[in-house]
C-alpha cells in the first residue's frame, strides 16, 4: 500500500468485479477521479464501463507476454502498463500480482485498502456493511483480517 496516491490509478479486473458486486464501484471515481485500465481488463469485466474509466493500451507486448506465462492477463496488462507510466498506484488483490509489484516497486492497494480509505475520508460511514457484503462473494478473506480492517476503521467491537 501507499500513503501518497500518485496521479494514475490503474485497475485491474478482480477489484473491479468485487467493487461492482457490492456495490462500491463508484468509489473509485470518488476517491481517485479517474482510472485507466487496459482493454484485456476491460473483455475480462465483460460490462459496460462508467465514463471515469479510461481504457489504454500496454506498449511492451512482449514484457506483458512473458508476464501473461504467469500471472493472468488482467493483472500481467495492468502491471505492465503501470511500468510504461510510472508514478502508478495499481489496483489489485492477486497474491502472486502483489509479488510483483513489491519487486519493481509499483505502489499498490486492493479492495480492503480502497474500503478503508472510503471509511477514513468520509465517503462512507461504516465499513462493516461493505465488509459483510464482500464477505457473502467468493473474495477470500481470513476473520482475522477482518478483524484488523475493523480495528483499523475504529469499528472494531471487542
Amino acid at each position: 500500500m501507499t500513503s501518497k496516491t500518485p496521479e494514475i490509478v490503474i485497475s485491474d479486473t478482480s477489484c473491479l468485479i468485487v467493487l461492482k458486486n457490492i456495490g462500491g464501484l463508484d468509489l473509485l471515481r470518488r476517491l481517485y477521479h479517474s482510472i485507466l485500465i487496459t482493454p484485456e481488463v476491460a473483455k475480462e469485466f465483460g460490462l459496460s464501463l462508467p465514463d471515469w474509466i479510461k481504457i489504454r493500451e500496454v506498449k511492451d507486448w512482449d514484457k506483458l507476454a512473458r508476464l501473461n506465462e504467469v500471472l493472468d492477463l488482467g493483472e500481467a496488462s495492468a502491471l505492465t502498463l503501470a511500468m510504461e507510466l510510472h508514478d502508478c498506484l495499481v489496483l489489485l488483490d492477486d497474491l502472486k500480482g502483489r509479488k510483483f509489484a513489491e519487486k519493481w516497486n509499483i505502489p499498490y492497494t486492493g479492495v480492503l485498502g480502497i474500503l478503508v480509505k472510503a471509511k477514513n475520508t468520509h465517503l462512507i460511514p461504516e465499513i462493516r456493511p461493505m465488509l459483510e457484503r464482500l464477505l457473502e462473494t467468493n473474495f477470500r478473506i481470513s476473520p482475522r483480517i477482518v478483524t484488523e480492517v475493523l480495528k483499523a476503521t475504529g469499528e472494531y467491537l471487542s
